[in-house]
Order: structure tokens, then C-alpha cells, then sequence
């Protein structure tokens, strides 16, 4: 029986990561459409300013309630693909994270961009702009899919991963950490010093208390 619920498991992680993947196309298909209409001359930082009349302040306004749109999409993807509120979770963290890998995956393929893992990227627009070298999301994606396969590995064998009131505290401040730190560095983007405002310290640190929380429910689910 237990055999049998970690092969469902295993398929419908694969099907959730396929759906990713497609996912991804969409969004950086999307983003092929957007560097055509903003930044004509190409693409690079620092971004280069460019006056907001009321046509590109419609274009910016979609924009963002595009990206608000993805965001539900993978709520809705997550919500649809578990069976309770941890494997949904964990779904969640898989469908953002593969998303967000294949979007560089696919960008490259379609503009061969960007030519390095460190190569600046904005990466949202809600509430403010936030920027960062690609390397930068990409470990955020990396540790998110740990997470997700331990939580459905603890699912599948009966050994669901615990986290206190306390720990998912800890888990939203890290996190904010982690997007402060992206905010700050899209609030200088447009500066020719851009790359000196990227503050990695401030991004280890969310990383690292995320990490440390995530082992500490892992040491007390066992």
C-alpha cells in the first residue's frame, strides 16, 4: 500500500513538473514580446529610463496584474495537484521553482540570454521592482525543490514533515529577507553602480535561516 501512494506521489510530481516546464515557455514567450516593446535597443542594465505616458503606464499596469495572474495560476496548480494543505505546499514550491529555472532555460533557447548566471535580470514588479543577478533565484529555486521533494518523500512514507506556528514564522521572515534583498537591488537598477546594491549577505542570511528551519521540522518529524 505504502508502495503504491510513493508511485501516485512520484507521477504526480512528474505531471506537476512537465506543467512547469510548458508553464515556463509561456512566461518567458511573454517576456521575448515585452523586450521587443521596452527596451528595443536591447535589453541591459543599468535599465535605461523612458518617459511613462499613458500608453506604457496601461502596458506596466497589465504587466503586473499579469505577473499577479501567474501567481494565482500557481496556486490554483498547486492547490488542484495535492491531497492536503503540506502536500499543496509542497506543490507549490515545486511548480514555482521548475517555473522559474525553465523561464532561463527557455530565454536562452529563444535568445540565447543571459550569457552568464550573473548576468541581471527584474524578476517582478509587485509592490516595487525587484532586481538580481540570474544565479540569485535560481538558488532560491534549487532550495525550494528540496523542500518540496523531502515533504512528499516524508508524505509518501508515512512520515509527514511537522512545522510549528513558530516555524512558518520563521519561514515568512525569512523569506521577506530574501525578497528585501531583491527590492533594495530593483530600487537601484537604473544607477550605473547597479551590481553594488545587490546585498548577498542579506540574500545568505534568508536562505540560511530557511534551511536551518526547514532541518530543525526535518529532525523532529523523524
Amino acid at each position: 500500500m505504502a508502495s503504491q501512494h510513493h508511485k501516485t506521489t512520484l507521477t504526480q510530481f512528474l505531471i506537476v513538473v512537465i506543467f512547469s516546464i510548458a508553464f515556463a515557455y509561456i512566461e518567458s514567450a511573454v517576456v521575448v514580446y515585452l523586450r521587443e516593446i521596452f527596451h528595443p535597443d536591447g535589453f541591459t542594465f543599468p535599465l535605461t529610463g523612458f518617459t511613462l505616458t499613458a500608453p506604457w503606464e496601461r502596458l506596466i499596469l497589465m504587466e503586473m496584474a499579469r505577473e499577479a495572474s501567474t501567481i494565482v495560476l500557481i496556486l490554483t496548480g498547486s492547490w488542484l495537484a495535492g491531497f492536503n494543505l503540506r502536500q499543496r505546499f509542497a506543490y507549490f514550491l515545486t511548480i514555482f521553482a521548475v517555473w522559474d529555472i525553465f523561464y532561463y532555460v527557455w530565454l536562452k533557447v529563444l535568445l540565447n540570454w543571459p550569457a552568464s548566471i550573473m548576468e541581471w535580470d527584474i524578476l517582478f514588479l509587485i509592490p516595487v521592482t525587484w532586481a538580481g543577478p540570474v544565479i540569485a533565484p535560481v538558488i532560491v529555486s534549487v532550495i525550494m525543490i528540496v523542500f518540496a521533494a523531502m515533504i512528499l518523500r516524508g508524505d509518501s512514507h508515512r512520515k509527514p514533515i511537522k512545522a510549528t506556528l513558530l516555524d512558518w514564522l520563521g519561514f515568512i521572515i525569512a523569506g521577506l529577507i530574501v525578497v528585501i534583498s531583491f527590492c533594495i537591488a530593483g530600487l537601484h537598477s537604473n544607477q550605473p553602480d547597479y551590481n553594488a546594491h545587490f546585498h548577498w549577505l542579506l540574500f545568505a542570511a534568508g536562505n540560511v535561516i530557511a534551511i536551518a528551519l526547514f532541518a530543525r521540522c526535518l529532525a523532529r518529524s523523524r
